[in-house]
């Protein structure tokens, strides 16, 4: 058991990124990269929607939509769920880290329609996870989103301390950094995990 939950969240971390290899969540991964702050504070707000929205939406299919048939409902049932917590979320921070909550801006509430947290609960449906796989494969996908986060800020930052062409200053530099990390990130595809 402990091996498949290292290897899910060895696959949903390396493997299968959501930004640098499914590529889900290229818009607050853009935007909120500029600074390492507020990358980590947008990785940990999306950690814990994902996480939660992978367990909320793992009972709702099975409990409530399968039981009643109704389960083609299920995207915008998932959309409600993680538009509810991404809610709890924005109040949260604009109470307990209001500066957070202001570096963050508009990409906050866009999480609800942050495309990667909804795949993460639409994957474990399809995937036919139980509830722990499930739970495991999405906090592990929230943290390689918080991982590409992070190390595209690290990359960023280097960037604005760099003479850099007029030509590629601004977004053409960020895309061919983006591509690069990607590229790199393609490399854990032919990873052979021994479980």
């Amino acid at each position: 058991m402990i091996a498949e939950f290292f290897t899910i969240s060895l696959t949903a971390i390396l493997i299968e990124n959501y930004i640098f290899v499914k590529f889900l969540g290229i818009c607050p991964f853009l935007g909120v990269s500029k600074r390492t702050d507020t990358a980590l504070g947008m990785g940990l707000a999306v950690v814990f929607t994902m996480t939660l929205s992978s367990a909320i939406t793992w009972l709702l299919y099975n409990y409530v939509l399968l039981p009643l048939n109704i389960a083609y409902l299920k995207t915008i049932a998932f959309i409600l769920v993680i538009a509810a917590l991404v809610q709890f979320i924005e109040l949260f921070l604009k109470k307990t880290v209001p500066a957070l909550y202001k570096a963050l801006g508009i990409y906050l509430p866009l999480i609800t329609t942050n495309c990667a947290v909804l795949g993460s609960a639409l994957l474990i449906i399809q995937k036919d996870y139980g509830f722990f796989p499930g739970l495991v494969f999405g906090f592990s996908s929230a943290v390689g989103f918080m991982l590409a986060l992070i190390l595209f800020s690290f990359v960023r930052q280097r960037i604005e301390d760099t003479d850099i062409l007029p030509a590629f200053r601004g977004l053409p530099i960020t895309l061919i950094a983006a591509a690069l990390l990607s590229m790199a990130f393609m490399g854990f595809q032919g990873l052979k995990l021994p479980f």
